[in-house]
């Protein structure tokens, strides 16, 4: 598990079945000293199944505690999930840009920031 703050949407019209109507945000980590040695990757792809929004500080987990969070049996094609959305912390070694909401208020809507993004159909 990590903490992380939400940076991003992102949508797919061809995905697996197991992914269908699952919101996919993309997490940035906010420990950027995480130690030891394997080497991480940042941003993730993670399903959303709590609503969080833009700039948003979450937990999320991998693996399989990230898809039985999605609900079943765990069987799903996906690896990271936010299973908590964090409203405070206590880390007093956590620097000042950990509580920085860096994309200011929360997105109203779910619907693509770009402009140049082409408007989504009903029912698509």
């Amino acid at each position: 598990m990590f903490l992380g703050r939400v940076v991003g949407e992102v949508w797919a019209t061809r995905k697996m079945a197991d992914l269908e109507g699952k919101r996919l945000l993309v997490i940035e980590a906010l420990d950027e000293r995480r130690e030891p040695g394997a080497p991480k990757v940042t941003p993730v792809v993670a399903a959303d199944p709590l609503g969080a929004a833009f700039g948003q500080r979450v937990i999320v987990a991998f693996g399989k505690a990230a898809r039985v969070a999605c609900g079943g049996d765990g069987d799903f094609a996906f690896e990271a999930a936010v299973v908590g959305i964090v409203d405070d912390f206590d880390i007093p070694a956590a620097p000042q840009s950990w509580r920085a909401n860096p994309g200011g208020e929360p997105r109203a809507s779910s619907a693509p920031a770009a402009s140049s993004a082409k408007p989504r159909k009903k029912g698509a």
